[in-house]
């Protein structure tokens, strides 16, 4: 399943130009209103997932990247060995190693990752995830393309298993 690999490389591709665009034309932490549920707004994350671990003292970089690097040969492995009717799977794979990669370029070569993307409504303040004024914290491309990735595996599973006990 190789062939999938393209897929991978798109969303790398993808991922770091908008990161590069999102360093270059928007200002830290200055929201910039798309409309009322979304804005850009750059930061930079240090730690992983909802900036878990971003308050220690530098060592979580290089713990999360090889981490990082770690899970995503093994996401490479599983890709190679899938069976040409599992495609559900391989393109979540494809997905996941892609936004793996781009957020490891990003923790390797700058120590932390951007994150710029800033969905947001005071009516879902408190909600789980959610701060109080109702922001989820930011993501970027690469975060979108593993939480696909993820549906896509799970969906697959699914459909496999199904075929499985028919």
């Amino acid at each position: 399943m190789a062939r999938w690999l393209w897929l991978s490389a798109l969303v790398l591709c993808l991922d770091q130009a908008s990161k590069w665009l999102a360093a270059a034309k928007l200002t830290f932490q200055q929201p910039e209103p798309l409309s009322s549920l979304l804005s850009l707004t750059l930061t930079y994350n240090t730690g992983a997932a909802f900036s878990f671990l971003s308050d220690q003292g530098g060592w979580q970089r290089w713990a999360l990247a090889a981490l990082a690097a770690v899970i995503s040969l093994g996401i490479l492995l599983w890709l190679l060995r899938l069976d040409r009717r599992e495609r559900f799977i391989a393109a979540g794979l494809a997905l996941i190693l892609g936004g793996a990669l781009g957020n490891l370029m990003d923790r390797l070569v700058l120590g932390y990752v951007i994150d710029f993307i800033d969905f947001h409504h005071p009516a879902l303040g408190g909600w789980p995830g959610f701060s109080a004024d109702g922001h989820w914290p930011a993501f970027n491309l690469a975060d979108s393309a593993i939480s696909l990735g993820v549906a896509l595996v799970l969906l697959g599973e699914t459909i496999v298993r199904r075929r499985r006990s028919s």
